[in-house]
């Protein structure tokens, strides 16, 4: 079969390379155009479009889905499937093209967790299992029929990274699946409107205000949020010097403490050597890993090495 490939990030690459492995005739890859990025804001190519000129893939790199040159250009391709990770939201007139139509590959257990950040909230929410989903695309964001599914257990202490990383190769698995299903012609699809969306967790766009710690909030809520947001956007606290300016310091890792809390919520004790503990809503927060703004990541040994808890208030907010 003729297959385009649409995508972006890293957790793409992986799929267009096991579809490309397995044999099949990825006509075109399209993906987001180059924008400038760092300090010197050079342009930079997505890591799905990196991998195609890489392998000697065609690329296209449309602003606007609807524009009419784009449109045309797919349709002389003359593909018979498309598959969709990690990429925006298609018009119908696209998805509708190919004749075997259009799936996507998406990183929830469907129809849990739909959106942009499903790994983010699946571990937020404190989860035990996830999983990837490849479904036929329809007018509505997530909502198409479900093709295959593949669940994975989360761990305790397992971060959004180390889930993302697996997540990426058990779907670059699936859709491979999904395309010999599809080729075979013989796939049983799951209508999802048979769902009661009161039972259903969103997954929607992480924001900056969405990752600022809530220290009045329990330790396990807490322990999932930092963990979830780990290792990006990363979770977040302030704490003000003495000059009374606000400093940010980001949380990468942490552990909940056997100690209750004493102190009001927010509250830090350290010994200067290897312990930083927070007080919370019930149990105290153990902060493992953690970056001042503008400064390097660190484990708090090398952390609090340079960290001198005089020049600050003792309180996190």
């Amino acid at each position: 079969m003729k297959i385009v490939f649409m995508g972006t990030p890293q957790f793409a690459v992986a799929t267009l390379d096991a579809i490309c492995q397995a044999g099949y005739d990825v006509v075109t890859v399209v993906t987001a155009p180059d924008k400038p990025a760092g300090r010197g804001k050079k342009m930079q190519m997505s890591e799905v479009k990196q991998y195609a000129l890489t392998n000697n893939l065609p690329v296209l790199q449309p602003e606007k889905l609807k524009n009419p040159e784009f449109i045309t250009s797919l349709k002389h391709l003359n593909a018979d499937l498309f598959v969709v990770v990690a990429f925006r939201m298609l018009p119908e007139e696209i998805f509708s093209m190919p004749p075997k139509g259009t799936f996507n590959v998406h990183a929830s257990l469907l129809p849990q967790y739909r959106g942009a950040a499903p790994i983010h909230h699946a571990i937020m929410n404190g989860e035990k299992r996830s999983g990837v989903t490849t479904f036929f695309l329809n007018k509505e964001i997530d909502k198409g029929d479900i093709i295959d599914c593949e669940e994975v257990e989360i761990g305790d202490d397992e971060t959004t990274g180390e889930l993302y990383e697996k997540l990426m190769y058990i779907g670059a698995s699936l859709a491979v699946k999904t395309i010999q299903h599809i080729e075979a012609g013989n796939v049983k699809t799951k209508s999802q409107e048979k769902f009661d969306e009161k039972e259903l967790k969103p997954a929607p766009k992480i924001f900056k205000e969405d990752t600022l710690i809530n220290w009045n909030d329990t330790a396990q809520n807490i322990f999932n949020k930092i963990r979830g947001l780990s290792p990006f956007p990363g979770a977040y606290t302030r704490i003000k010097n003495m000059k009374g300016e606000t400093e940010i310091l980001k949380c990468y890792f942490a552990s909940i403490s056997e100690k209750m809390s004493t102190e009001k919520a927010g509250e830090f004790f350290t010994n200067g050597k290897d312990f930083l503990s927070v007080n919370t809503l019930d149990s105290q927060i153990l902060l493992k890993d953690i970056q001042f703004q503008g400064k390097k990541r660190m484990n708090i040994g090398f952390f609090l090495s340079g960290f001198r808890k005089e020049n600050y208030k003792t309180q996190l907010f």
